[in-house]
């Protein structure tokens, strides 16, 4: 269970990294610029850990399909990015792939 916790801090941690690498404007701006490096270090921290118990194929499924699931929802929503029809089937199709390799994936741990 703690190496699914490890994943989902991964996770979370890319997801504000990426956030912060939009609002650095080209690391021109120091605290986001600062919250990037700190971010993305704790995503791959929390990602090397997850992947003492978890295949490397399964986890990088899941953080990056949930991570651009995420990243495009707060494009959406805070930088007023626009999300049209195929955006919206694209990210459905992501989040179905991420669903089947969990449930089917014989390289799956749970």
């Amino acid at each position: 269970m703690k190496n699914w916790l490890f994943l989902g801090a991964a996770i979370v941690a890319e997801v504000v990294a990426t956030s912060s690498l939009k609002a650095s404007v080209g690391f021109t701006r120091f605290w986001p610029s600062v919250i990037v490096v700190i971010g993305y270090a704790v995503a791959f921290y929390f990602l090397a850990l997850t992947l003492k118990a978890i295949p490397v194929g399964i986890a990088y499924a899941i953080w990056a399909g949930l991570g651009i699931v995420l990243i495009t929802l707060i494009g959406w929503l805070v930088f007023g990015q626009k999300l049209d029809p195929a955006g919206l089937l694209g990210m459905g199709l992501i989040v179905a792939g991420v669903v089947v390799i969990n449930l089917f994936s014989k390289g799956n741990v749970h």
